[in-house]
């Protein structure tokens, strides 16, 4: 039982969470974690659907966590407590539904020469493109994106770039940041199967192709992913989150599920602690929220000023996802072998299929042709499955949040325009039939499947507004300085109106992904690194 308040109270225990507090608690500091699900983890779920199959019910890939400094601080903490990340020297690749394809490994001049045997030229520009990222642009990029952006560090690493390319030089990276990514690689690649090989990559930040800064976010990741591999957790998520748990107890922190935050305790100015379950708790220095700005601003703080709520009622969400997990006897049968080394195949037609999806979904149509991100983690992890059996997580980006009608006009809308039951199945019996024009023995080998709409989603978490995976859209007006709305009287990016309260989480700076890296920033401010 504890004895004494903590030191710092943080509500939530997604991997931000997580990871802020395990820094904090490393450094000295008392720590507690208010979770309000039975379980700990936000987006890091692992659950056995089918006996003796582990399944990912929400996120499964860590390349950014392992790029990560949160990670490079706790790395020999959470290796001591058994945390493993294999990879397989793949990464991504391409499958057609008319038969092209191209699976591609943790090498970016292996990357370039498959892509050029695929189109003459196009890995050259890749190869361009990546050594313009990680040596060139590096240091802005980075810097830009990891960095808090109204710190030192930042102001620092802008005027070394002022100082190397001039005004002119600032304002072509900016004007090359702000493309999309249809314009950008219209222009660069010669081969369609290039361009959709890479702009599915663009959805997994929560905007599309056509979206001003696409170009730059689908660079990013997809020369990450190749530089960086395609990591899991060995056993399943839940073994970070354990790992990450124990570094917190072991340094003195206590960790509380089921504990529901209604608000934070305010003494004037000052958060004192918050109340959970309707019981108070205190702490003596600060509160932190892995929350969205809307539960922050209408819940928690509904006291702050009347301009800053406005900001958090304004701010927007995204596109809805949709998960379907299949549980297989066998791995199925790809059209080429090779493909079932690799962990994250996407399935579309072309760069064009993906934008006329992501129109679809923004206008409340089930998309005809969703694209289809195929993940395989037993490639990488055999402990998921049992011998001889496989796994296939999918993840469809391109789902409206409300559904008002079927682009191909086979699935009747609900009268209220929600996600019902017979609307997921359908869905998912759609981009099953859509997945068996590249897997053609996938049914004979299906032990289960399991779907998992938008609203189930959110109703996994609360932070997934609408199904939205990332937590607010990452258009330019969201993100960066933006994030969740631009600062005004010293509130935005992590800070609040109250000194001692911060913001965390996917819709705050540098916007979502498994980083952990607003948490990160966040520890900190509240406790220097010894």
């Amino acid at each position: 039982m504890q004895t004494a308040s903590p030191q710092i109270i943080i509500v939530g225990s997604g991997i931000n969470a997580l990871v802020c507090a395990a820094v904090l608690a490393k450094r000295g500091k008392t720590v507690h974690v208010f979770e309000r699900n039975d379980t700990l983890g936000g987006c890091i779920r692992t659950v056995e659907l089918f006996p003796g199959y582990r399944h990912e019910t929400l996120s499964s890939w860590y390349p950014l966590f392992m790029a990560s400094p949160g990670y490079a601080e706790l790395k020999d903490d959470l290796a001591a407590a058994g945390v493993r990340f294999p990879s397989n020297g793949y990464t991504t690749g391409l499958v057609t539904p008319d038969g092209e394809h191209l699976a591609l490994t943790h090498d970016i001049a292996d990357t370039a020469a498959r892509m050029n045997r695929l189109a003459p030229g196009d890995g050259d520009a890749f190869a361009t493109l990546a050594g313009q990222l990680f040596q060139r642009d590096a240091q802005l990029t980075f810097g830009l994106l990891g960095e808090d952006p109204y710190g030192f560090k930042l102001l620092r690493t802008l005027f070394g770039a002022w100082r190397a390319r001039g005004i002119g030089g600032l304002l072509n990276f900016a004007s090359e940041s702000l493309e999309s990514f249809r314009r950008w690689s219209e222009r660069t690649f010669t081969s369609p199967t290039s361009r959709a090989l890479l702009a599915p990559w663009v959805l997994h930040s929560g905007i599309g192709p056509d979206d001003a800064t696409s170009a730059l976010i689908g660079k990013v990741t997809f020369a990450a992913v190749t530089a960086g591999g395609m990591p899991v957790v060995e056993g399943g998520g839940e073994k970070l989150v354990e790992g990450l748990a124990a570094i917190i107890r072991k340094h003195g922190g206590q960790l509380s599920t089921g504990a529901h935050v209604e608000r934070v305790l305010l003494t004037g100015n000052t958060a004192v602690g918050v109340r959970a379950n309707g019981r108070d708790y205190l702490c003596s220095e600060s509160v932190v929220c892995n929350v969205t700005p809307t539960q922050l601003y209408r819940d928690l703080l509904p006291q702050a000023p009347q301009a800053v709520r406005d900001s958090a009622a304004a701010y927007r969400y995204g596109r809805g996802c949709m998960q379907i997990h299949f549980a297989l006897s066998r791995p199925p049968t790809w059209p080429d072998a090779e493909l079932l080394s690799v962990p994250l195949v996407h399935v579309t037609e072309s760069m064009e299929n993906v934008c006329l999806a992501v129109v679809e979904a923004n206008n409340g149509q089930l998309p005809r042709y969703p694209t289809i991100a195929v993940g395989q983690p037993v490639a990488v992890d055999a402990t998921r499955a049992p011998a001889g059996g496989w796994i296939l997580w999918l993840q469809l980006q391109d789902m409206p949040s409300k559904v008002r009608g079927d682009a191909a006009g086979e699935i009747a809308a609900e009268a209220d325009f929600t996600w019902s039951p017979r609307i997921r199945e359908a869905m998912a019996d759609r981009i099953q039939h859509r997945l068996e024009r590249v897997l053609p023995d996938l049914a004979s080998c299906i032990v289960g499947r399991v779907a998992y709409s938008p609203a189930d989603l959110e109703a996994m978490n609360c932070n997934l507004v609408g199904g939205d995976p990332y937590s607010g859209i990452c258009s330019p007006d969201q993100f960066f300085w933006f994030r969740p709305f631009a600062k005004r009287d010293g509130v935005g990016g992590h800070k609040t109106p109250y000194g001692n309260v911060f913001h965390i989480g996917a819709a705050t700076h540098p916007g979502p992904g498994l980083g952990g890296n607003s948490g990160y920033q966040v520890a900190n401010k509240l406790a220097k690194r010894r």
